[in-house]
C-alpha cells in the first residue's frame, strides 16, 4: 500500500493568503482532510502534517514526511496575487519537471481543469523547503486564487469534486507508477 503525506499549508498564527475575511489556512485544511478521506477510502495510507489549526515550519513538515517513509508528499495551498481578481486558475509546483511528482501534478491539474479552473500547468520551483528537503517526490497544489471571486465560487460550489479531482490524480499516478 502506498503512503502519501498530505500537507495543509500554513496554519495557526500563519493564515497564509487572506481575502475578504477568508483565510488560506482554513480552506486548505478543509480540502486536505477531504482529499485524505477519499485517499483512505481508496486504500492509500495517509499521513497528515496537520489535522487542526496549528503551525509547523516547512522544515518540520519536510522532516516529518522524511521520517514517515512516504512515497509522495502533497502540499495543498491556495494562490494569491497582488490585486484581487488579477489572476485566476490552478497550478502545481514541483522541484523538478523530471520527477515522478511532475506526472502526478499533471494528472491533478488535468482533473481540476475539467472542473472549470484555468490550468497554469506544472512549474518547477527549487526554492521551496517542502519541495527541496523532502526525500520523496513532492508537489505543491495551488487550488485556485483565494483573491479571485471566480475561483472562490468554483472552490465553494464544487468543493467535493475538487477533493475528488486531487485524490483521483494521486491514485491514478500511484496505480501507473506502482
Amino acid at each position: 500500500m502506498a503512503t502519501v503525506v498530505l500537507d495543509a499549508g500554513h496554519g495557526g498564527a500563519n493564515p497564509g493568503a487572506v481575502y475578504n475575511g477568508r483565510q488560506e489556512k482554513d480552506d486548505v485544511l478543509r480540502l486536505t482532510l477531504a482529499v485524505g478521506q477519499l485517499l483512505e477510502n481508496a486504500g492509500v495510507n495517509v499521513v497528515y502534517t496537520r489535522t487542526t489549526d496549528v503551525y509547523e515550519s516547512p522544515a518540520q513538515k519536510a522532516a516529518e514526511a522524511n521520517q514517515s517513509g512516504a512515497d509522495f508528499f502533497v502540499s495543498i495551498h491556495r494562490n494569491s496575487s497582488v490585486y484581487p481578481n488579477q489572476y485566476t486558475g490552478i497550478e502545481t509546483l514541483v522541484y523538478s519537471l523530471s520527477s515522478p511528482a511532475a506526472a502526478m501534478a499533471e494528472n491533478i491539474n488535468a482533473n481540476l481543469e475539467a472542473l472549470g479552473f484555468v490550468n497554469h500547468g506544472v512549474n518547477e520551483r527549487t526554492n521551496l523547503i517542502v519541495l527541496n528537503q523532502t526525500q520523496m517526490p513532492a508537489l505543491l497544489v495551488e487550488a485556485g486564487f483565494i483573491n479571485n471571486d471566480r475561483d472562490n465560487a468554483i472552490f465553494d460550489s464544487r468543493f467535493q469534486e475538487i477533493a475528488q479531482a486531487i485524490a483521483d490524480g494521486i491514485v491514478d499516478t500511484l496505480n501507473t507508477q506502482g
